[in-house]
Order: C-alpha cells, then sequence, then structure tokens
C-alpha cells in the first residue's frame, strides 16, 4: 500500500513538474509572437520570482514591449517601477503619463495612483498638456477634464477606480466630498 502511494505521488509530482514547465514555455512563445498579455504576465512573473539582475532586464524588456501595445497592467506595472525608481532612475513625470494612459484604459491601480500623486502635488507631465491641447478627442475631455485644476482631475481619477468597483476610488471621492463640505462650512 506504501509503494503505490509513493508512486502515485511520483507521477503526480512529475506530471506537475511538466505542466509547469510546459505553460512556462507558452508563456514565452506567445510573449514572443507578440501578445501583450503574455508579454505582461511574463515580465511580471520574472520579475516577482527572481532576484537576479538578468532576469530584472528580461521582465523589463517583456513589460516595455507590453506597454508599447498600450496594455494596462503593463502600463501600471511601469508606472509603478518609475515611481519607486526601482531598476530605473525615478521619473515621477514618466510614472503619471503611465498612469494616465493605464487609467484611461479603465486600470483602478493606476486612476487611483495618479488621482493621489496630483493630491500630494505632482503636475500633470508636459507631454499630456501638449498632447491633448492639441488632439484632444471628446471622450478624452470628458473623462480628464481641464489640466488646470489637479483637484478635478484627481476627482475624475478616482471616478474610474469607482465605476469598476474599486474601494479605493470611493474612499478618495467622499474625502474629496468631505473636504469640499468643509471648505463650503467655512
Amino acid at each position: 500500500m506504501e509503494i503505490s502511494l509513493v508512486v502515485c505521488f511520483l507521477i503526480l509530482c512529475f506530471t506537475f513538474s511538466f505542466c509547469v514547465v510546459s505553460g512556462a514555455a507558452l508563456l514565452v512563445e506567445a510573449a514572443d509572437m507578440g501578445d501583450a498579455d503574455a508579454q505582461y504576465e511574463l515580465g511580471s512573473r520574472l520579475r516577482v520570482e527572481t532576484e537576479d539582475g538578468q532576469s530584472d532586464q528580461q521582465a523589463f524588456y517583456y513589460v516595455e514591449k507590453a506597454v508599447d501595445q498600450l496594455h494596462p497592467g503593463a502600463l501600471y506595472l511601469l508606472g509603478a517601477v518609475y515611481l519607486t525608481g526601482d531598476c530605473v532612475k525615478q521619473d515621477i513625470s514618466s510614472a503619471l503619463w503611465c498612469f494616465h494612459r493605464a487609467s484611461e484604459k479603465g486600470h483602478a491601480g493606476a486612476a487611483v495612483a495618479y488621482g493621489s500623486l496630483l493630491l500630494k502635488g505632482a503636475e500633470v507631465p508636459e507631454a499630456l498638456t501638449k498632447f491633448n491641447s492639441r488632439s484632444a478627442s471628446t471622450k478624452t475631455l470628458k473623462n480628464v477634464g481641464s489640466f488646470d485644476d489637479p483637484i478635478e482631475i484627481a476627482k475624475k481619477q478616482f471616478e474610474i477606480a469607482a465605476s469598476v468597483g474599486c474601494d479605493l476610488g470611493f474612499r478618495w471621492l467622499k474625502r474629496l466630498e468631505d473636504e469640499e463640505k468643509l471648505q463650503a462650512a467655512a
């Protein structure tokens, strides 16, 4: 009886290992073929699972490929990398640009990050103000509003997050509403 359990365990381990290796190979193949979801997934996994510099470079390569295709998760991840200065020189303007683009695609985390950075005094990147002032679509203007009022832009970002059910979006909107009430009462 014990021998059959050991054999079953070994077969299960071998099968699982084979599936993991096969899955990883398929993910790499899909990423190399240009699939943005696979590029983002592979880049994210390489960043999390290893600590050596070589894997960081590989992870960054795949994340950038997904960013080139405007993958919202990859934009958010790259924004976080720029915000923290992890693997790259810290660049708040680039982080804001990434968060802005990801939030346009409905990424709640990016919307919250973008809005909260604006409330902390970060300025809207010039690349966004120039681009949107020259060729802003009706949808972009509706979602972002004027770039002159960071509180209004932040509020729009929190609304994007709240619209997909993000609790932080709701909390930030409540906080802004409470602030408005205090200012009105004063």
